[in-house]
């Protein structure tokens, strides 16, 4: 084998590595996805420290954040008072009558009303923003809140279509349009992860 032939050969791996499409990317680890939500539970408690505070995650996905965060907040101060609860969205949605196949909503679990709260909206990702506006629209029916803020475990920046923007973040990613960011939600709530994938699954 000549030295040129050695050369192709030794770089030939690589070259064809990097060729091959990656089917998905891991965002966020385990560990990481911890650490997150550490950093997200001590944020609210800084911002929010003189305030009544509702957490209320948007169904199904940004249910189950909710409740993770809020279990951190109570570990962190347990003298704090925090409502947490889950808000079903899908008859509010401007797309609700536009789909093939008709959605099927999730349990409302609000046992409390937003009245003059500060009330922090949680979901896994944020996309278009439309599922926050129908959000929005669905949680006037607990009252009228003193305030309404976002925090989102994925912002996914570039492809906002309303002027909606999160005020607690935990990773921005910047994908194209074509891709899908995936939250993937252990049982025991040691094995979360995200993955990002080059296209929606079926």
């Amino acid at each position: 084998m000549t030295t040129e032939q050695k050369r192709e050969a030794n770089r030939l791996p690589f070259f064809v590595t990097y060729l091959r499409p990656m089917d998905r990317q891991l965002l966020i680890d385990p560990p990481l996805f911890e650490r997150i939500l550490d950093r997200l539970a001590h944020q609210l408690l800084e911002e929010t420290h003189t305030q009544p505070l509702a957490l209320v995650g948007i169904q199904p996905r940004g249910g189950i954040l909710a409740e993770r965060i809020f279990n951190r907040l109570e570990h962190l101060d347990a003298s704090r008072k925090v409502e947490w609860g889950a808000l079903d969205v899908t008859f509010h949605r401007d797309d609700f009558r536009r789909r093939e196949h008709p959605l099927a909503p999730s349990v409302n679990h609000m046992p409390f009303l937003v009245e003059d709260s500060r009330v922090v909206l949680i979901d896994d990702v944020l996309y278009t923003g439309r599922t926050v506006r129908a959000a929005m629209e669905a949680l006037l029916a607990f009252g009228r809140p003193r305030s309404v803020e976002l925090l989102v475990l994925i912002d996914r920046r570039f492809h906002r279509e309303l002027p909606i923007e999160p005020q607690f973040v935990g990773l921005t990613v910047d994908s194209i349009d074509a891709q899908f960011v995936r939250v993937h939600w252990s049982d025991g709530g040691q094995g979360d992860f995200v993955e990002l994938l080059n296209e929606k699954p079926q």
